[in-house]
């Protein structure tokens, strides 16, 4: 029988559709065409880009020169730009303001390969911390109220180049879905005394049945009302309100948890195209420490039609307990090589 989900942070219901169950087997290989033009973020293409905002770099080479391992840098084409005041409008019944925020990219390797799973554990490592690092300097720009790190793999999911990237836009609002997030979490501790997310893992962990991966300090697991076939998240076991909370020890966690949850998807479905989205607690604002961090992973196997889009109800064909079960049966693949990277002293 079908089945009613609710989500148990937000008030989103979703239709599991046994009735039209695909199993992992049923999704076929997603053909991505290869692109033969010139990528601007391999290596010793740097001046495609423009000027790099902080790269992990050889302390020999210099700016926007090879030499990097991890670059930073506005994108070509930003969604927001950092200049001016955000000065607000309103013209009858509309309201608009000026389009103030940053938009970056964070060129993940100078490999090209598509994804993160095409690379060490140690470099997705050095990526969370390009992370952390511009969150950390964005921040300090008390116009901006919340952070935005995504990253889209495969051109179904909106990448436009193949180059494995990811990207940050730093906005002027809190986003809706996460004040949905951020009032149900409230409301979650008000109520019960606890945090939802905490109470989630807990659960997942007794249970089981859902968990992709469990490591010492992160559960990557298959939400129990899942919007999309394979769709994970991974969520500190330690309560953080906060991504730059993070200590050493538990990014270095990360990017195993990661790097292997990748693989396995890849595994299951060649070049499976997903969108990775991290949230995170709004900044310069009140401390929301009730919330709880965490990655969502949503991979593109399915459309939305009209259904979802009238309605706002996702459907899933594919159980989040089958899903779980198939990732967690597949054997990860690693690369063939890696390469040195130098040392650098983190401040934690």
């Amino acid at each position: 029988m079908p089945e009613w989900r609710k989500d148990p942070i937000v008030d989103r219901w979703v239709i599991i559709a046994t009735d039209r169950a695909k199993r992992p087997l049923d999704y076929k290989e997603i053909n991505e065409e290869k692109k033969t033009q010139l990528c601007p973020l391999c290596e010793g293409n740097e001046e495609q880009t423009p000027p790099e905002i902080v790269a992990y770099r050889n302390p020999a080479t210099g700016k926007d020169t090879p030499g990097w391992w991890v670059r930073v840098v506005p994108n070509k084409f930003p969604a927001l730009k950092i200049e001016g005041e955000i000065t607000q409008h309103q013209h009858g019944v509309y309201h608009y303001m000026n389009g103030v925020g940053a938009h970056e990219v964070v060129v993940e390797t100078t490999s090209h390969v598509p994804g993160l799973d095409g690379e060490t554990e140690k470099q997705v490592e050095e990526v969370i911390w390009a992370w952390r690092d511009r969150s950390l300097d964005l921040r300090k720009d008390a116009r901006l109220k919340y952070i935005q790190i995504f990253k889209n793999t495969g051109s179904i999911a909106g990448a436009s180049l193949e180059h494995t990237h990811s990207q940050l836009i730093a906005l002027p609002l809190v986003p809706p879905d996460i004040k949905q997030e951020l009032d149900g979490m409230r409301e979650y501790s008000n109520r019960r005394g606890s945090c939802a997310v905490c109470d989630i893992l807990r659960q997942e962990i007794m249970e089981r049945e859902r968990v992709v991966i469990e490591s010492d300090h992160f559960l990557c697991y298959s939400p129990f009302a899942s919007r999309f076939p394979f769709e994970t998240w991974i969520a500190p076991k330690e309560h953080q309100h906060d991504f730059v909370q993070l200590r050493e020890e538990q990014v270095r966690d990360l990017a195993v948890v990661i790097r292997s949850v990748l693989s396995k998807m890849s595994a299951t479905v060649k070049n499976m195209p997903y969108n990775m989205v991290l949230h995170t607690a709004p900044i310069n604002s009140r401390d929301e420490y009730h919330y709880h961090w965490h990655l969502e992973i949503m991979p593109r196997l399915t459309i939305m039609a009209g259904f979802e889009l009238g309605t706002g109800y996702f459907i899933n064909p594919t159980p989040p307990e089958i899903a779980a079960q198939a990732l967690r049966e597949k054997q990860e693949t690693y690369p063939f090589f890696e390469r040195p990277l130098m040392e650098v002293h983190r401040y934690v």
